[in-house]
């Protein structure tokens, strides 16, 4: 269908990918479906190259990883998306061409399909409910290739138009707190002092704090120490 066709070519310019290729398209090609789908994708649909059959698809790549379950009568290699796609990039670095080979949506590939792939990529599904939509499929597929050229460290503090805050500044701020919490007499019975101070210190510096939050927590503290303020009631 041209509308899965389109979602796929999505999917794949979601995570830089470009190279399409269509093997006998059931409703001919260019269709207009696709390119309703593709939302913003248009440049894959109109760089695709189609093809008659899968072997001339095929033919000038040296791997090609089928998408499909498990098959019962093959002896292939079988792999995660992530495993195929880390793969795929050392055999890409080292100069080959690698494709990934994806079915029908309704019946997805057949078996004289699979025999000309270099191995078979399987999704991890629910065992109860495998079926996957062809853009879906492709979507995974294309995501693990991204992961494995992507740099973005796994977790990212964001602060705003703030900086996190510079180790001396939230001692500083600690120690301000700590002098005034003396005055009130917290810190009692006297020997426990250490510990709740140690207490303290590790509160704030379990999370990253931002300058703007150490001026803030610096603002609090002052004007608890200073007490209740006289607020200039307007005539009238």
């Amino acid at each position: 269908m041209g509308e899965n066709i389109g979602a796929a070519a999505r999917a794949m310019w979601n995570f830089g990918l470009s190279r399409l290729r269509l093997v006998a398209p059931r409703d001919g090609w260019p269709n207009p479906a696709a390119v309703a789908m593709a939302s913003g994708a248009g440049r894959v649909l109109d760089d695709a190259r189609v093809f008659d059959d899968t072997e001339a698809a095929i033919a000038d790549l040296t791997t090609v990883y089928a998408t499909t379950v498990r098959p019962r009568e093959l002896t292939k290699r079988v792999l995660t998306p992530e495993a195929a796609m880390r793969e795929a990039a050392a055999r890409i670095a080292g100069g080959e061409r690698v494709g990934v080979l994806y079915g029908r949506e309704r019946t997805g590939l057949e078996n004289e399909d699979v025999v000309r792939a270099s191995a078979i990529v399987t999704v991890p599904v629910n065992p109860g409910f495998g079926s996957l939509n062809l853009a879906q499929c492709v979507l995974l597929m294309a995501y693990e290739w991204r992961r494995t050229h992507d740099a973005t460290p796994p977790e990212l503090l964001a602060t705003g138009r703030s900086e996190v805050a510079a180790a001396e500044d939230v001692a500083r701020m600690v120690a301000h707190l700590t002098g005034e919490l003396d005055r009130a007499g917290f810190f009692w019975p006297e020997h426990k002092r250490p510990s709740m101070v140690a207490n303290l210190e590790n509160l704030f510096r379990r999370a990253p704090l931002t300058d703007q939050d150490v001026r803030t927590l610096r603002g609090v503290i002052r004007a608890l120490a200073e007490g209740p303020r006289e607020r200039s009631r307007p005539e009238g």
